[in-house]
């Protein structure tokens, strides 16, 4: 009898665990931290096969990462609308030159982005979509020639984002082409807004009020 109650002693403290609280999402966010210790590398091997096929820039009828998604003011609504693309990764490299200019002058060296590859993808989405604003995104996927981020976006005058009390802020005239003023969360971080204080002086008011001096 002893030995009974100790095989089932552990089972039953397992069974009177209380509840961890922790959200559906959690554990979406959990497998996406590190996609190849998790089920997520197996859906995303299938994925790329389809993703690299596909029109780029083109609506998904809902979120991949649901949590970043929501995180990011994703709703499941009229008005809100999520687009898939892919941008080209590598720097900015170019050919070796061989006669007719100074080495000095090649343009070589130093040649660096300013902006980050999801900066990019939102400028191009938002170029196909005229009529729609870029409220956030996120990243997807990746290999070895191309990344993908999914991208959120609002559609200012369709009536359930105007009268909405979350979003109807996007249908004031000072927020149009926020994505090219880099007033996303990526466009933030990339002017470096995301740090204060020290070593972060010449980041506000403005990166081109210092000179581009401020990252």
């Amino acid at each position: 009898m002893a030995d009974e109650k100790k095989a089932t002693a552990p089972e039953e403290a397992e069974a009177l665990k209380a509840p961890t609280g922790k959200s559906f999402y959690h554990y979406i966010g959990e497998a996406w931290k590190d996609t190849k210790k998790s089920y997520v590398a197996d859906l995303m091997w299938e994925r790329m096969i389809e993703w690299r096929k596909e029109e780029n820039f083109g609506r998904v009828e809902r979120p991949t990462r649901l949590d970043r998604a929501r995180a990011l003011g994703y709703k499941a609504k009229q008005g809100i609308v999520v687009v898939r693309g892919r941008v080209r990764k590598g720097g900015l490299g170019k050919h070796k030159i061989h006669k007719g200019r100074r080495a000095k002058r090649k343009g070589m060296n130093k040649i660096t982005m300013k902006k980050s590859l999801q900066r990019i993808c939102e400028e191009r989405t938002a170029k196909r979509y005229p009529n729609l604003e870029v409220l956030n995104s996120y990243w997807v996927a990746e290999d070895g020639k191309h990344v993908w981020y999914e991208v959120i976006l609002l559609d200012k005058h369709h009536p359930a984002i105007a009268n909405d009390p979350v979003y109807k802020w996007i249908t004031e005239p000072q927020h149009t082409g926020r994505v090219y003023r880099g007033l996303t969360a990526a466009g933030k971080q990339g002017r470096g807004l995301n740090h204060k204080g020290r070593g972060a002086e010449r980041s506000r008011p403005s990166l081109g009020a210092h000179d581009r001096q401020g990252n």
